[in-house]
């Protein structure tokens, strides 16, 4: 897998933590990947995804990366505060987030700025880890929704299970004696065709992130081996 990672656009020090990383992750977890065809390997594309763990943007960066695409993340703008941190974080073209409505305008244009340049941008609708006990996921929020809708980019659904075994929230370590198994699974991108528009309202907007909430909760079942909790479907 790490020997089919694409090198370029990654920045020196996001590649350079990616060089770090990759054979630790390998070496400490177990890997269960599917639908990395899914991903188009060449122009914009939004990828949504549940979030269990602070190891997720570090195993959507390798699934993304095993697919041939280097991705973009959305995060808060206190990582930049940090002098190595930042220097991967800007390195790798990521999206710093500001708190207030202001500074979400922002961050949300240069998410837009980022697709119509062709990168592969990821996305966790929720806005933060599951708010559900039982790990499926929690309510997502129209950002996403938006930049799909008002740029016509396709929305690819992942969904990825184990990573809240490797470092559950709340740990300062990872937990590796039993060597977890992380899966991902890509789907099919969302039909959000008859929603797409310049302007679109707020219950377009509502539709849009429920079939791609929909979506990643069908491929976490897929990886559970679980009906999801009927709630789910309109949470």
């Amino acid at each position: 897998m790490i020997r089919r990672f694409p090198r370029r656009d990654r920045g020196f020090w996001f590649g350079l933590a990616i060089e770090v990383l990759a054979p630790l992750l390998a070496a400490a977890t177990r890997w269960r990947i599917e639908g990395g065809q899914h991903l188009p390997r060449r122009g914009g594309v939004l990828v949504a995804s549940n979030h269990l763990s602070f190891a997720d943007p570090i195993a959507v960066t390798l699934f993304t990366l095993a697919a041939g695409r280097v991705p973009r993340f959305f995060a808060k703008a206190e990582l930049w505060d940090t002098p190595v941190v930042k220097r991967v974080m800007t390195s790798g073209g990521h999206i710093p987030v500001h708190r207030g409505r202001a500074s979400a305008l922002d961050a949300y244009r240069d998410g837009v700025a980022s697709v119509r340049a062709g990168e592969c941008v990821v996305v966790f609708p929720e806005g933060g880890f599951t708010e559900r006990p039982d790990g499926w996921p929690s309510r997502g929020k129209t950002g996403l929704a938006r930049m799909a809708l008002t740029t016509g980019t396709p929305v690819v659904p992942l969904a990825c299970w184990g990573t809240q075994e490797l470092l559950p929230v709340g740990s300062r370590l990872p937990r590796v004696r039993r060597r977890p198994v992380l899966h991902l699974v890509a789907g099919p991108p969302v039909d959000l065709s008859d929603l797409v528009c310049e302007r679109p309202t707020a219950s377009q907007l509502r539709e849009a992130t429920e079939r791609i909430m929909a979506a990643v909760t069908e491929l976490l079942s897929h990886i559970r081996g679980q009906d999801p909790p009927a709630e789910t479907e309109k949470a």
